[in-house]
């Protein structure tokens, strides 16, 4: 049976719809960087995962051909996630999205070393006849944080990530964007098929003590 990360790691993919703290360890993602509205209809941030799941199932069916990564397993390709922030503001605001810069991103299986990504890239390369050029490895360490499922539309986030500050300052930590480490999301529902009132999406902000 395929290793299904959701369900090995669910205090990191399915936490409960009440802020809580985690600690998070540093994990290896394929990602494309961005920038402007994600609802864009054929803009960036939808071709940037079809980049994405192109080089995921490149890795994944690695197994039917002739190329052997050391210590590969069969895995769940893991949901989509997403780093955001715009300049000047603390966290995000959903009412600017043209102003949004994301990282669009898939974790990694622990045997994909940045050799075996770059077999990857050119293996798709090839067989899609499609530039992968814009896909990059990423090492992310997020630490500690403060998170929580969303239930709804993704521009009702903000109610979400009122509670979850609330629950920090009750906690004795502040949310902290310094050092690269961003507004997070974790897509768990499929938005082309799923209705706004039913998307679950895993809220992250990183945090330090005070």
């Amino acid at each position: 049976m395929a290793f299904d990360y959701k369900k090995e790691y669910k205090e990191f993919y399915l936490p409960g719809n009440k802020p809580g703290l985690i600690m998070v360890p540093p994990m290896n993602f394929i990602a494309v960087r961005g920038q402007g509205d994600p609802n864009e209809e054929g803009g960036a941030y939808k071709q940037s995962i079809g980049l994405l799941y192109g080089i995921a199932f490149t890795i994944k069916m690695s197994k039917k051909g002739d190329h052997r990564m050391d210590g590969y397993f069969d895995f769940v390709v893991p949901p989509l996630e997403g780093l955001w922030w715009q300049e000047g503001v603390q966290g995000v605001d959903y009412s600017r999205k043209a102003d949004f810069e994301w990282i669009s991103m898939i974790r990694l299986p622990e045997f994909v070393t940045r050799e075996e990504w770059a077999w990857a890239m050119a293996q798709a390369t090839a067989k899609k006849k499609t530039d992968f050029s814009k896909v990059e490895f990423l090492h992310y360490d997020e630490g500690l944080c403060v998170q929580c499922m969303h239930v709804g539309p993704y521009d009702d986030e903000p109610a979400t990530i009122e509670a979850m500050d609330a629950f920090a300052q009750s906690q004795g930590v502040a949310v902290d964007f310094s050092g690269g480490r961003r507004h997070h999301e974790i897509y768990l529902s499929d938005a082309r098929k799923c209705k706004p009132a039913n998307l679950k999406t895993v809220i992250r902000h990183p945090v330090h003590y005070v």
